[in-house]
């Protein structure tokens, strides 16, 4: 929608209309969204299924300090995960039109099918990621071992993304790029959910909040990095070389983060609040 909103008006615009689309979504939230024990639409049966993952620590109180979160290694996987890839996230989301237009000469004021299916693989992902480590856990595989499992998958299913400097036809680099996206999300279903596998109920949100933080902080930074590339390579008249390296760049992300919560879990079991406090 947003090239047909830039044709029709211009880029303020199309600023404007989508950002005012987030106000769409914030008045239906404020108007359904509330938490089971107050929600009118709940049945008993979802209720009791909603706590039926008894929390040991729930009965505890206090606070837990943000310095003793760092110190553990539950809240540096989540951070790792995030660091290392969100900034690959918001590559596929920013710079994407960019290399469709400079690399295939996409018309970025017009519709495009190419960018609606890469975007739309997202979707795909995000389910198939969660079913995945969910059909292992059912199998009788540790919850830890399956998320790391599916965790793995994603990074593997990103690895196509190398291939893309070798794509000449704008099809086929869709084809390998929607993949990549696609497996991103499955890898963000997996390491939010890690999480709460790993630390108490009372601890999530502030180890999320951590992770969120850090991979945004990433994503700030990276985009500095993708300029200063791209800026190199388009003096030396070869822009696609530029994109080359950064595609490299995001295929071993995922790899890397991967190996890296692995070595952390080794071993690793669910911390208590207790031992956080």
């Amino acid at each position: 929608m947003v090239p047909w909103i830039l044709g029709l008006y211009g880029w303020q615009e199309a600023f404007l209309i989508t950002g005012a689309l987030g106000f769409v979504w914030l008045i239906l939230w404020w108007l359904f969204y509330d938490i089971p024990s107050r929600h009118k639409k709940i049945s008993p049966e979802e209720f009791e299924l909603i706590h039926s993952d008894h929390d040991p620590d729930s009965s505890h109180t206090g606070s837990i300090k943000w310095r003793r979160l760092l110190s553990i290694k539950q809240t540096w996987v989540f951070i790792i995960g995030k660091l290392l890839t969100d900034p690959v996230w918001w590559f596929f989301l920013f710079w994407l039109p960019s290399y469709f237009s400079s690399t295939f000469n996409l018309d970025l004021k017009k519709p495009s099918m190419h960018l609606v299916i890469v975007y739309a693989a997202t979707t795909i992902g995000s389910i198939a990621g969660g079913y995945l480590s969910s059909y292992l856990i059912r199998k009788g595989w540790p919850v830890l071992k399956a998320r790391k499992t599916a965790l793995l998958a994603a990074a593997i299913c990103v690895l196509p993304i190398l291939l893309a400097r070798f794509a000449t036809d704008i099809w086929v680099a869709v084809g390998i790029i929607s993949i990549a996206a696609a497996a991103h999300q499955a890898w963000s279903s997996n390491i939010f959910t890690i999480v709460s596998d790993l630390v108490p109920k009372k601890a999530v949100s502030s180890v999320v909040g951590i992770g969120g933080m850090t991979g945004s902080i990433g994503s700030a930074f990276f985009p500095l990095l993708v300029g200063f590339i791209l800026d190199y390579y388009k003096l030396i008249g070869n822009i696609t070389a530029g994109y080359n390296i950064i595609f490299i760049i995001c295929g071993f992300a995922y790899i890397i983060a991967w190996l890296i919560i692995h070595i952390l879990t080794s071993g690793m079991k669910p911390v208590r609040f207790q031992d956080l406090t």
